[in-house]
């Protein structure tokens, strides 16, 4: 609201001070820690089951940290909340996510990366072409804002949050559809932390088919590794694999949206495709890329590498947090109920399909 000075008055001038980059780096510390302890409260309560049934003579379930960690952060998010002070911190979950994922090229020799096969990537076409095709067929059935269909259409075939939000800027959509959509697509992906690994195990699926279904269908880049991590270290790596080349797409999905929407008037154009293209493209795959080079040609040693390894376990360790402390289902649940239900039952049918293809695949060409 503005507000105009009366004649003969004058109006103080107000200064806003601004944040200096030490004071911003010291409000991250709160959140940090609290993903840090967060992180570490569920290595240990897997250590201490482990611990307790190896004493008593027990066969206990094996659950995995990452799974404790999402649970103890949705806990603490969805009963007390998650105060202020520890906000920015916690958001920066998404960071070490990539610098995870940057530093587990350690331990991916590129015969590993070739491992993932041209099958594999045949997939990771077709699971785009099919998600993109009936999410888009599916929201105009349920009739919502064309908008809102293509940032779940984005959201559900390439990476998730991070499609939407470069999806947003580039097609000039209403901001509240961009949060209905990762809305959506956050509750849909906590979702399958739970499902995939119960999926996997049923039908006894390999780790490299079981990782790369996980890399196919979930979108959300965290929820996609730690649902593969779940599984197995082996599974959580194929996982990555396949999620980074989805995400390795966004640049020609978003400038495919950018140009059809500007076609339409109701975006702007894009004048420099190329330039479109590297700001959208995520950056971090060049560093998993260049990291999985030195490692193949001999740059690291065996301690250096187990110390990258170890440093990549301890990043995700603050990703798994984040992911269940930034999970609140009360705010989800505000956003309304017919884009939950177009994307759930999208992600279902795509889950179903690339599960039958990956199984098919599995079978026929032997992952």
């Amino acid at each position: 609201m503005s507000h105009s000075a009366s004649p003969g008055v004058s109006t103080p001038v107000v200064t806003t001070v601004q944040p200096s980059g030490i004071s911003s780096l010291f409000s991250l510390i709160p959140g940090l820690l609290l993903l840090f302890v967060v992180g570490y409260a569920g290595k240990f309560i897997e250590q201490s089951i482990a611990r307790y049934g190896k004493a008593h003579h027990l066969v206990l379930p094996n659950i995995e940290y990452v799974l404790w960690a999402i649970l103890i952060g949705l806990i603490i998010t969805n009963t007390i909340g998650l105060p202020r002070i520890f906000q920015s911190g916690v958001a920066t979950y998404e960071f070490w996510l990539k610098v995870g994922i940057i530093l587990m090229g350690a331990r991916f020799l590129l015969a590993d990366i070739l491992k993932l096969s041209g099958i594999s990537l045949i997939l990771v076409l077709v699971e785009l072409t099919l998600a993109l095709a009936f999410m888009t067929w599916l929201g105009n059935v349920f009739k919502l804002k064309p908008k809102l269909i293509t940032l779940l259409s984005v959201g559900a075939s390439v990476c998730g949050v991070s499609a939407i939000i470069a999806t947003e800027g580039a097609i000039e959509s209403d901001p509240e559809d961009s949060s209905i959509a990762i809305a959506a697509i956050l509750l849909l992906g906590a979702i399958s932390l739970l499902f995939f690994p119960l999926i996997g195990h049923a039908l006894h699926m390999s780790d490299h088919a079981y990782g790369l279904w996980t890399g196919l269908a979930v979108d959300n880049t965290a929820e996609a590794t730690a649902a593969g991590a779940l599984y197995s270290d082996a599974a959580g790596k194929y996982a990555v694999l396949a999620k980074t080349c989805r995400n390795a797409l966004i640049g020609f999905v978003v400038l495919g949206y950018a140009i059809y929407w500007a076609s339409k008037g109701e975006a702007k154009g894009v004048t420099n495709k190329a330039s479109f293209l590297w700001t959208k493209f995520p950056k971090f795959i060049l560093g998993f890329l260049l990291i999985s080079l030195l490692a193949s040609y001999g740059f690291f040693n065996k301690p250096q590498t187990l110390a990258l390894g170890n440093l990549s376990r301890w990043a995700f360790l603050l990703t798994f947090a984040g992911v269940g402390l930034n999970t609140n289902f009360r705010k989800l649940g505000k956003q309304g109920l017919k884009p939950f239900f177009v994307g759930a039952v999208g992600e279902i049918v795509i889950a179903g399909i690339t599960l039958v293809l990956v199984l098919f695949a599995d079978q026929r060409f032997h992952l």
